[in-house]
């Protein structure tokens, strides 16, 4: 695995590795794209169109230099639910607008007045923790699809998750040459392989399923006490698209947030959940099962990605394929995201690695000790509708700790001022 090939982010693939490639993608991010929409009783075939046009979108904007694919946006799931029942889906549609727009414009004013402040408000002792929390907070969600944590565990269940984990783990160490770049494509198929004869697939929805449809097109509504409700979701997905584009950027080896600039991929973030909005899907983001993919397989071309997203396109039309998506088991999910989301959380500490932070400084040890109490304690903040925890916590919270640090060294009221904070 140490030697394998990197296709960096601008390479080409041979259409023989571009198509598996590119449906090894699409396929690690089909649990949210699914479980997004049927939260909110709808469709996934909308979702799916608009993760494909939002995804070509981010490569446009950030001219193919920053590897990432768009998916559905947890963040929104609890002011939406709020929202829809109290006014309907429409009005939460036109929250996610006016989300998307305020962070268009929080775009500008970061192309206005540079990123280089957050090499203040997150120096490496804080991003580490930071983006080691984007994985290990998902960890639950990983166990939960599993079926691990249900009070009666089904045995089936667990064998589908044992072999798709299984096989994702150790075909990453043996598989060579081709099937060495598509182990997760491999353990999902060997995952579904075994949860057909499990017996805990239920093709009925794929008969029943039109080859052809349209996607369930829907325009928003606008409610002032609506988009309220939602508005505050912008420091969390703020927060989310900083750490991604960090812990991306360490994977490739390159800093997204300078080039192509923070500015240009957090606009086409918002933009695309701007655009979701006005056309009826959810929201989107980068997303976490995207950059493990890269993080196992050293495959970073944006055109696997963009060949990921007309993949999602296409299938958006075709009515079967839509409803074969949704009888993809949770412990096959569960199986992918337990290794994915893991290698996130390794990534975190690499960044720690990497940036040598020196432990014997009372700041650093402070610094990461505090973020990852905040980030893994459970504590919530309540804005409105909105709940601060986890990983968007922590992030604020290391924000925080790391200015008044500068501040203080800066007064000269540190113990330790003579170095950069690391």
């Amino acid at each position: 695995m140490e030697n394998r090939k990197i296709i960096q982010v601008e390479e080409k693939v041979p259409p023989k590795l571009l198509i598996p490639l590119s449906i090894q993608h699409m396929f690690a991010m089909f649990g949210a794209s699914v479980l997004v929409p049927s939260l909110f009783g709808m469709n996934p075939a909308i979702v799916l169109f608009m993760n494909g046009i939002g995804t070509l979108l981010f490569i446009l904007i950030t001219k193919g230099k920053a590897p990432a694919y768009l998916g559905s946006s947890f963040a929104f799931i609890a002011p939406s639910l709020v929202v829809m029942s109290k006014f309907g889906y429409e009005y939460a549609l036109g929250g996610f607008v006016v989300v998307g727009l305020c962070g268009c414009v929080l775009s500008l004013i970061i192309y206005k007045f540079g990123s280089d402040w957050i090499d203040v408000v997150l120096p490496s002792a804080a991003m580490g923790p930071v983006v080691a929390l984007i994985g290990l907070e998902l960890s639950g969600t990983a166990a939960k699809n599993a079926g691990l944590l249900d009070e009666k565990i089904q045995t089936e269940s667990v064998i589908v998750f044992l072999v798709t984990l299984g096989v994702a783990v150790f075909g990453s160490v043996v598989f060579r040459k081709f099937l060495s770049v598509i182990p997760i494509l491999i353990a999902i198929l060997a995952g579904y392989v075994a949860a057909i004869l499990c017996g805990i697939v239920d093709f009925t929805p794929v008969a029943e399923a039109a080859f052809f449809s349209l996607p369930n097109f829907t325009t928003p509504k606008f409610n002032v006490e609506a988009i309220l409700i939602i508005l505050p979701v912008i420091l969390v997905v703020a927060s989310e698209h900083i750490g991604h584009q960090i812990v991306t950027g360490k994977i490739i080896g390159r800093d997204l947030i300078k080039n192509p600039g923070l500015h240009r991929s957090m606009f086409a973030d918002n933009f695309s959940t701007m655009l979701s909005g006005l056309i009826g899907s959810v929201p989107t983001t980068t997303y976490g099962e995207n950059i493990g993919v890269m993080a196992m397989t050293k495959v970073y071309s944006v055109y696997v990605i963009g060949g990921a997203a007309v993949l999602s396109i296409i299938c958006s039309f075709i009515g079967k394929l839509t409803a074969l998506i949704q009888t993809i088991p949770s412990p096959i999910i569960g199986g992918i995201s337990f290794l994915l989301y893991g290698m996130i959380g390794t990534s975190g500490i690499r960044i720690l690695v990497d940036g040598k932070v020196d432990y014997s400084r009372s700041r650093n040890m402070a610094l990461t000790s505090v973020i990852f109490v905040t980030g893994l304690s459970g504590i919530k903040i309540s804005i409105g509708e909105i709940e601060l925890t986890g990983m968007v916590l922590a992030c604020i919270v290391g924000m925080i700790l790391s200015l008044i640090f500068y501040i203080l060294d800066k007064l000269k009221l540190t113990n330790d001022r003579e170095q950069e904070i690391e």
